[in-house]
């Protein structure tokens, strides 16, 4: 059977990040990409200059269309700005019993423009965390749910990883690639306990789109069946091959995405 995965996501218009890095990233990795746009966003690699919320009744006829038709084994959910569209896909993910849940909770774009408010972040973690099998919040996102300064230090990354795990996900990606060490380190913890991912850090401002990029490669694991540790690892080694070819293009003035399909091009030439 085909591996199907689904976004539910807001539309990048610059191509690097939201619905377009999903499905940029599902079709990398051998999975047939279908989405739910929740917001469009007028946006290009120097910044976000607006946003346009999807009415919550159209998420849902989307939702309806793709997942009573099509047989989804994963769904990445990212940016979700408004608490009425928060609720439209909490239900359609009842409804629809949708498994293989990965949530990334996008709060502020790589330019540093925000992107959902507090109502909304909390409407999140209330509705779709316990619903989520990942979860897999940056530094500065963890250190925003959990009301706390940023995490420095592994001991400080465990202990928030505890306590949003805590707040109903399955299990927590945290990641570090925000962080300043000369490795760009991420926890994942789950019932089996905690497992630290390294990598190199990788100099380069081409980074839009790496927070969407990882979650839906987890994704796209998942919905190849794979057991979330091999999906997470998998995951993060595509991202830093995609970081590390991100230089090879050119796409902007500001901060490029990432090689979505660096292994793809480099057969083609």
């Amino acid at each position: 059977m085909t591996a199907i995965a689904v976004t539910v996501a807001g539309s990048d218009s610059g191509g690097g990040a939201g619905i377009q890095a999903d499905l940029k990233t599902f079709s990398a990795l051998g999975v047939y990409g279908a989405s739910v746009i929740a917001a469009l966003t007028a946006q290009n690699t120097c910044g976000v200059s607006g946003i346009l919320d999807v009415p919550p009744d159209f998420v849902t006829a989307q939702f309806d269309a793709v997942y009573s038709d099509l047989t989804v084994s994963a769904t990445k959910i990212g940016m979700l700005s408004r608490t009425d569209v928060i609720e439209a896909v909490a239900d359609g993910l009842k409804r629809h019993r949708v498994r293989n849940v990965v949530l990334d909770p996008v709060m502020v774009a790589t330019s540093n423009d925000p992107l959902i408010d507090d109502e909304a972040v909390e409407s999140l973690i209330a509705l779709l965390f316990p619903m989520a099998d990942l979860i897999t919040p940056n530094l500065q996102e963890a250190a925003r749910i959990l009301a706390a300064p940023v995490a420095e230090t592994r001991e400080e990354m465990s202990e928030q990883a505890a306590r949003l795990k805590d707040l109903g996900p399955a299990a927590v990606l945290l990641k570090g690639g925000h962080g300043t060490s000369s490795e760009s380190v991420d926890l994942l913890l789950d019932d089996e306990g905690e497992q630290w991912l390294e990598a190199p850090r990788i100099d380069t401002r081409n980074t839009h789109g790496t927070g969407c990029t990882l979650s839906s490669a987890v994704a796209a694991g998942l919905a190849h069946d794979l057991d979330m540790i091999t999906a997470v690892r998998g995951a993060k080694a595509y991202v830093t091959a995609a970081i590390a070819a991100a230089d090879t293009l050119e796409i902007g003035q500001g901060h490029g995405p990432v090689h979505h399909f660096y292994a793809l091009w480099e057969k083609a030439i």
